[in-house]
Formats: C-alpha cells, structure tokens, sequence
C-alpha cells in the first residue's frame, strides 16, 4: 500500500496535490456540508476516542500548506491561467531533447503547486538569503518526488541527467537575478490567496480541537507549517520563539492577533483558547458529549459550518472563502437557546440566532461557551 500508493501514485497523480496525502483518497474532491456532519457524528458514535491529527512526521506537506491548496480548487481556471503564465518565464530553464523534457510538464506542475504550499507569508522575492533557502528545501523535495514517482528516475534505477536538469530547474526560478519577474509575479498571485489561506487553516485548527476525538498537535504546528515531506518536516522547532508569542498573546486584543497573521499568531491563539476550554470544560467533548449540526439560512448559509458539542460549546467556521465574496449578506447561525461567550473574543450573546457577520467581525472563526449563572 505503502511503496505503490503513496510513495508511487500520490507522486504521479498531480492534479491537486493537497489530496495526495497518508490515508487520503485523491479522487475524493470535498463532501457537501450534510456528508461532513453525518462523518462526525458518527465518528462521535464509533471512534470517540480516535486520534485527531493534521499532521505527523509522515505527511508529505504541512497541514497549513494543504490548507492553502484547497483554496486553488475553488478558482481552478485562474490557478490554470498562473501555471500557463509562470511556464512561459521558465520557458528557458527547461531542458528539452528530441521528444522529451526536463522537468516534465506534469513534475513542473506539481512544482508550482509545491512551490505555493510552502512560500512563506513575509518572503520578499528579492531577498538572495532566504530565497537560496527555500530553493534547497524546494530541490530536495521534487528529488525525492521525481524518484519516488519512478517515472523518469528512481532510487535504485537513478537518470542522473533528469535529476540535474530538475535541481537547475528549480534554482533557477528561485535565484532573483535571473527570475526577478517570476517571482514577483508569484508572489503577487500569493498575496492574492493570503486571507482565504489563513482562514482555511483556522477553521482546520478549530474543527480539529473540536470535533469528536482526541486532537494531536505534532512538533511546532502550533504556527503555520508550511513543510515539505520529510526531512523537511522534522526540521528543529523554535520553542523559544512558541514561548514569547504565547506570553505575548496574554496582553493582545484578537484584531492585534489578526494583524500577526503573518506570524502564525491567530493560529496560535485559537489552538490556547481552545484547549484551555476543553481543560475547564471536557465533558462536551468526550465519548458522552453530543455532536449537533447546527443550521444556517441566507445567502451564504453554504458557506458555513456550524456544530454544538454537549449542551454547552458551539464551533463556526467558513468554508469556501473565495466563493464568499467578503460579505456575509443576511446569514444566520441558530444557536441552542441561552447566553454564550465567545473564547475567542470575549464578546457574550444570546441565542436563538446570530449574524454571521456580527458573530466573526472581531475574529474570523467562532468557539463559544455557554454561560452559566457563577460565570
């Protein structure tokens, strides 16, 4: 299973390489809101205690960088019209023979899928440093994909001239001088994504600390992760630096933590919130504790997904964030009766029903608890 799927096929099959990932199925191409609430529920019934996990020492790429792919299959044509696009600036670092190319067109696709996964937020395309940086990491990953691929070159048959071709390829779409365009183009059509990329990977954090189950948080995904497969993602963590942002955290409203979001911070602050309520309050979110769909109406109410666990917390996040278009319009939650705070912004309403727009103007995803009469 291993050596023919996912270190063969899920390194072939690139169409959308976010679901070429351990234990996933590539031609599951998203679930409608109603399969997503019947899988939880009864993931509640039957594996109530079955681990939670984005990402492990085995995943071929961050969870934050899939998060980020997701987003390219709500706009696919414009992702289309980029690759035709950067193709033509790199047109002369691909090698070419009589009926053959290097890399080719299917390696070189997943090379700018790749490429946009792992970017960093902040990286300026005219900085030498970090961008040789990231051409080392980008070189070692096709490497191993092309081998693994067994394709063009594999470990135990080795085409020495592809892998070179491939690792020149790479270099040079990274080095400024010879790719200032390229690179700024990239960058721009990045930017372009940024917002609905963050809000993808919260709304990933927060479902999986609040699902059924017993989420795993795997070494220095506390902030974005945005690795390649391994050894990239086995890369020493700066606990130090996890350290001074989460006491930085104490003393920070929630639009200063969106403001960070380059930094990982809203990530972070969703991933304290959450578990500091699952520490005061388990029981909602144990083998007892119920999972309730809870409806949405107006415009967007597609775009919403929205659960109670127990009697006493409530999860909204959004889905499809490109398609939402920026405005909420007239969307609505209904809320189980009573009064609730919201942990992570403090603000405190009452139920039956709440505005989308209302409940996510001071943060972009929602974890509320119910109040009680000592609260």
């Amino acid at each position: 299973m291993a050596k023919a799927v996912e270190d063969t096929l899920f390194y072939r099959y690139n169409r959308l390489i976010a679901l070429n990932e351990v234990g996933a199925a590539p031609d599951a191409f998203g679930a409608s809101l109603s399969r997503f609430h019947d899988a939880m529920a009864a993931r509640r019934s039957h594996e109530p205690h079955g681990l939670l996990a984005t990402s492990t020492h085995d995943t071929k790429r961050g969870e934050d960088a899939r998060a980020r792919l997701y987003v390219l299959s709500e706009r696919p044509e414009a992702w289309n019209e980029c690759v035709t696009r950067w193709a033509g600036m790199n047109h002369a670092l691909v090698v070419r023979t009589e009926d053959e190319r290097a890399p080719s067109a299917n390696d070189e696709w997943m090379f700018y899928q790749a490429l946009a996964g792992a970017w960093p937020f902040d990286l300026d395309p005219t900085d030498r440093n970090r961008l040789a940086s990231l051409a080392d990491r980008m070189a070692a990953f096709m490497l191993k994909a092309i081998k693994e691929a067994k394709e063009r070159t594999s470990w135990t048959g080795p085409d020495e001239p592809y892998e070179e071709a491939v690792d020149s390829f790479v270099r040079g779409t990274l080095d400024p001088t010879r790719s200032g365009g390229f690179l700024a183009d990239f960058r721009e059509a990045q930017s372009a994504l940024a917002v609905a990329r963050a809000l993808n990977s919260l709304s990933q954090t927060l479902l999986k600390l609040t699902t059924p189950g017993v989420p795993d948080l795997y070494q220095g995904t506390e902030l974005w992760d945005l690795s390649l497969v391994d050894p990239d993602n086995r890369r020493p963590v700066d606990y130090t630096c996890r350290r001074r942002l989460l006491a930085e955290l104490d003393q920070m409203t929630p639009e200063a933590v969106w403001q960070r979001v380059d930094e990982g911070l809203p990530k972070l602050w969703v991933i304290r919130q959450a578990l500091d309520l699952r520490r005061r309050r388990p029981q909602p979110f144990g083998p007892q504790g119920s999972y309730q769909a809870l409806a949405a109406r107006g415009a967007k109410a597609n775009h919403v997904v929205a659960f109670a666990r127990g009697e006493s917390v409530v999860t909204v996040v959004p889905r499809l964030v490109l398609r939402l278009g920026g405005t909420w319009d007239d969307t609505a939650v209904e809320l189980p009766a009573g009064r609730w705070r919201n942990e992570l912004t403090g603000d405190t309403l009452s139920g039956d029903e709440v505005r989308v727009a209302e409940l996510l103007k001071r943060f972009p995803v929602a974890l509320l608890s119910r109040e009680t009469e000592r609260s």
